[in-house]
């Protein structure tokens, strides 16, 4: 019997229905129905800051999780209270991939890189340092240029691009190396003694790749970019992670497979016992539609 479950999803364009493609109608109440059952624990994984997620959590009605992982990887906090509890253990965890140093003490190193535009105050934290791109740039060189920077000074970092769609803008995180979105999830559920067994990731963006690409069970949603998921397949097949990776087509339950739809499919792929909670909780959002449009 299946007693724990943990489930990790990103949220633009993953969970947050903020892309180009269609949303499944009652897909968004059926996923939170069935994260509010007492076997699932639930933890956001996003690039957004905390202010950023709780708008999110606002705007779109979002069930309050229990963990965030925020600023692509480089924050916890232990979530679902009033006051937001900010996990200090993680980040002694990653301080010393930049050996004392913080992201403003990196600032100088690219400061004569043309293609780089710093990103807003509020988008940048302590082991954050975050950046547009010039669209016309080259990317991989510029990351080998700023990598090879970084490794002169013997800092260990994570140079993680990603498009954001909607803004037509290319996007450059520079991280402490541990501070990833896969190594997060992966301290997440060692001291919360989860597993490969009873943990789903879900997620849409370049930056998801190193958990998708992992041992980690991972679905990315039908509305991912095509280049991501073309990228996913490759590295997927060079790892040889096949089992741990799943592409969502739609179909399930008559869903499209975008957003919260293609992350139902996705942990009804690997944890097949969480089947019939969706499936009940997707029909009692359909007979509520269906009531209130007859009366």
């Amino acid at each position: 019997m299946l007693k724990r479950i943990l489930i990790c999803t990103d949220l633009d364009r993953t969970l947050l229905p903020n892309g180009n493609q269609p949303e499944s109608p009652n897909a968004r109440e059926a996923f939170a129905r069935l994260v509010s059952r007492p076997e699932v624990t639930l933890a956001y994984v996003s690039g957004r800051h905390r202010e950023l997620v709780e708008e999110a959590i606002r705007d779109y009605c979002l069930p309050v999780p229990d963990w965030v992982i925020g600023d692509v990887g480089t924050t916890i906090y232990r979530a679902g209270a009033a006051e937001w509890e900010h996990w200090s253990a993680w980040e002694e965890d990653i301080a010393s991939d930049w050996r004392g140093l913080t992201a403003k003490d990196l600032r100088p190193l690219f400061g004569d890189l043309p293609d780089l535009h710093l990103q807003e105050e509020a988008k940048q934290s302590r082991f954050k340092l975050s950046y547009y791109l010039s669209m016309r740039c080259d990317a991989e060189a510029l990351r080998q240029e700023m990598a090879s920077r970084l490794d002169a000074l013997n800092l260990a970092a994570s140079l993680i691009y990603s498009v954001d769609e909607t803004a037509a803008t290319s996007l450059l995180d520079v991280l402490p190396a541990r501070a990833t979105k896969l190594h997060a999830v992966k301290f997440l559920m060692r001291h919360q003694d989860f597993d490969l067994h009873n943990t789903v990731f879900a997620g849409d963006s370049g930056n998801d790749l190193p958990v998708i690409v992992s041992r980690i069970p991972s679905v990315l949603v039908a509305n991912a970019d095509r280049a991501v998921v073309e990228q996913a397949q490759t590295l997927i097949g060079r790892a040889g992670n096949q089992a741990a990776f799943y592409l969502a087509r739609g179909g399930f339950l008559g869903m499209n497979g975008n957003y919260s739809a293609g992350i139902l499919e996705g942990i009804a792929h690997y944890l097949p016992e969480t089947r019939h909670w969706i499936a009940e909780e997707h029909e009692h959002r359909s007979a509520q539609l269906i009531s209130s449009i007859s009366a």
